[in-house]
């Protein structure tokens, strides 16, 4: 399954899709996306780990995805 999005098909998406939505940054619209978001959880600025965290376990429910990183469950507060 293919995680890329083109500038077109992201610019479609709403901010509701978005880890983090005031950024429009970690698009989560299918769960390729949500892996994809866990894997490069690392690169989010550490003052908004805790709110990506909760974002990607929401949509890993949404999705049936496992997230199995103990970093994105420990800032989730799981």
């Amino acid at each position: 399954m293919n995680d890329r999005i083109s500038y077109e098909e992201r610019k479609e998406l709403p901010d509701s899709v978005y880890g983090l939505p005031e950024r429009r940054e970690y698009p989560m619209p299918d769960a390729a996306h949500v892996r994809a978001a866990e894997a490069y959880f690392r690169y989010c600025p550490e003052d908004l780990k805790p709110k990506l965290a909760r974002a990607i376990l929401a949509r890993a429910k949404e999705f049936g995805v496992d997230v199995e990183s103990p970093v994105v469950l420990g800032y989730a507060g799981e």
